[in-house]
């Protein structure tokens, strides 16, 4: 196996994405890599922003803007050994692309994925996020079967 130097794992905040942090912390301590930690979010139109203010009042903050995805950040980051580097990047945009281009610009060797959409019917037809990355990526991929 490769010694990689840093490592790029994608997580959404579902139990699945989890799964790939952890299997990329492993690689990352194995090999002494940095670990870049990575969400993709889109942010809230004008309406639902309002929507929110009505409903959430002064607690808005916590769904409009970048704010859900360094919650999902924070949270991931809570699974990896105080002996990784850790960085964690929020990016607005499409996953595949949130991911495709950070590994290029931060010369990942490896990125991380869950396998999820891989088998179903949407994934099979329009392009699941591992399948899609697969073909795009720079460097290696792992897919890691977390379902």
């Amino acid at each position: 196996m490769s010694s990689y130097s840093r490592v790029l794992v994608g997580t959404d905040g579902s139990e699945t994405s989890y799964k790939a942090v952890d299997r990329a912390a492993e690689i990352a301590k194995a090999s002494g890599a940095q670990l870049l930690l990575v969400t993709a979010y889109r942010p809230l139109s004008q309406r639902e922003q309002q929507e929110a203010a009505q409903q959430l009042g002064a607690e808005a903050y916590k769904v409009i803007g970048s704010h859900p995805a360094e919650d999902v950040l924070r949270e991931a980051c809570q699974r990896i050994p105080d002996s990784v580097d850790v960085e964690t990047i929020a990016v607005e945009g499409d996953p595949v692309d949130v991911l495709v281009k950070t590994a290029n610009e931060r010369d990942a060797d490896l990125l991380v994925v869950g396998n999820r959409g891989l088998n179903s019917i949407t994934g099979r037809l329009l392009g699941s996020v591992p399948s899609v990355v697969t073909h795009r990526s720079p460097c290696d991929v792992l897919i890691v079967a977390t379902t």
